[in-house]
């Protein structure tokens, strides 16, 4: 089976070969960093990272900023996630948290006092709109006072939100705090699949929120979707389709569900005999391409659509996208500061990532020091193959002249071994090469971390060594 998926006026494109996919699909990272987070290192701690931000410091002047903010907090757990999260009804653990949290972000504030603006903000989870009202106002003029932030037009002020937790006067307030996108975790309409997955979530309480989002003019407004959970068909994914089509969002993530129970203690509580099979899955996936296609929707890339006037697609169209750790953005130049449990930030040359347990969050912060628990310090190399790579993941293109330019190698010696690959998958039409430029054909496009896998010198090692456990999702 093949699909063929234009966008409106050529804009992007992407092409589904269900024969090829099935062949290549493997497991590997999804490169929102790289090195990936896997490769982490303990030794890596507080006074490194110190060091990291001194060196940021030292560019001089004003420079954009990213913070990213971990609620961990929900109400109820979903069988699927993998995120880090702590159920609790106590609401008294979300006050304590917020004291240090904003402890923490005072600290960090301090570091980056009078050289900073924030043009990005994301708060993320678990459910941030578990917090109240009060608690999040409260949380936002904090963050003013130890952070310069830009005006409303230039800064992306984004927020996850649980549909379940919050009413359209809420959403309101929400903009009035200051965020100006908002993303909406919806998964899948359908009461069976919702069951199945302890997420029952009435399609008129989502609608509600994204008529107060339209409302309280959010300059974006994203959903959240889910394929290969149990009890879905493709039936039912394209029930789903049409509702959220309707709807009319800005931007549409259609996440593959990886199905990872060793490594996620809620996803044990999925029966195993209800998830669709894997020919099931990718005729969602072809399903999802072609609607959103013919929706107006432009693959931006992996599993994210965005509509053509949306920054995401123009970012894309004027080289400008990017991606991190909270996917893909239009803020490539910022270094990204991120607090509270488990958050990952990345400051100059270096990642770091905080511990991942309240206890061991608390007693970092009473000790007056950050609670960065490892992290990395990227090599020449890494910077090198980290470029590769966001070229390949954020513009499908690769110029070979720009990067020997920006860089002391010559290409074919340099990544002799990588040719090598790459002119494998050459054959197998997921590229063309030649002196100047690599560049993704249109049905490479959904295999994209196929072929950035290839530049993944960690990655490489430690199958060659045998030594890399099953912690991915499959790449389609």
């Amino acid at each position: 089976m093949m699909v063929s998926t234009l966008a409106p006026h050529h804009l992007q494109h992407v092409e589904f070969d269900a024969d090829l996919i099935s062949r290549l699909t493997q497991s590997g990272p999804r490169y929102t960093s790289y090195p990936t987070a896997d490769r982490f290192s303990e030794s890596f701690g507080y006074r490194d990272y110190l060091q990291a931000v001194i060196q940021a410091r030292s560019r001089g002047g004003r420079y954009p900023l990213s913070l990213y903010l971990h609620i961990p907090f929900c109400d109820t757990v979903c069988y699927y996630c993998g995120c880090n999260k702590i159920v609790t009804k106590n609401r008294e653990k979300a006050a304590t948290y917020l004291d240090y949290l904003k402890r923490e972000v005072a600290m960090q504030g301090k570091l980056f006092s009078d050289c900073n603006q924030v043009e990005q903000l994301h708060f993320g989870g678990g459910t941030p709109t578990y917090l109240s009202d009060a608690q999040m106002d409260d949380l936002m003029q904090h963050l003013r006072r130890w952070f310069v932030f830009a005006d409303d037009e230039t800064g992306e002020y984004s927020i996850e939100v649980d549909p379940r937790s919050v009413s359209p006067d809420r959403v309101h307030k929400l903009r009035q705090f200051g965020f100006n996108r908002i993303s909406l975790g919806v998964q899948d309409f359908d009461p069976d699949v919702q069951k199945a997955v302890n997420r029952l979530q009435p399609e008129a309480q989502t609608l509600a929120v994204i008529r107060a989002a339209r409302e309280a003019r959010f300059r974006s407004i994203s959903i959240d979707l889910i394929y290969g959970l149990p009890r879905q068909t493709v039936q039912s994914m394209g029930e789903t389709l049409t509702k959220v089509i309707a709807a009319n969002p800005d931007r549409i993530a259609v996440y593959h569900y990886a199905h990872l129970s060793h490594l996620f203690k809620p996803q044990r509580r999925i029966h195993e005999a209800e998830l669709p099979s894997s020919d099931t899955k990718l005729e969602m996936l072809a399903l999802c391409i072609q609607r959103l296609n013919d929706a107006g929707y432009i693959y931006i890339g992996m599993d994210h659509f965005a509509k053509p006037d949306d920054e995401l697609a123009i970012a894309q169209r004027q080289g400008r996208l990017h991606r991190n750790f909270q996917g893909y953005s239009t803020h490539a130049d910022a270094d990204l500061v991120a607090c509270g449990v488990s958050s990952i930030g990345s400051v100059g040359m270096c990642y770091s990532q905080n511990v991942k347990t309240l206890d061991d969050y608390y007693d970092r912060l009473d000790q007056g020091e950050l609670p960065i628990a490892r992290g990395y310090k990227l090599s020449m190399d890494d910077v090198l193959r980290r470029f590769i790579i966001q070229m390949f993941m954020c513009n499908f293109e690769l110029s070979l002249r720009s990067l020997e330019q920006a860089y002391p190698i010559s290409f074919p010696a340099y990544f002799a071994q990588e040719l090598e690959q790459l002119h494998e998958l050459a054959e197998l039409g997921l590229l063309t090469m030649d002196d100047d430029w690599i560049t993704v054909s249109l049905k490479g496009r959904l295999l994209i971390r196929n072929i950035c896998m290839v530049f993944d010198r960690h990655l490489q090692e430690a199958r060659r060594l045998q030594s890399e456990p099953q912690r991915y999702s499959r790449t389609v």
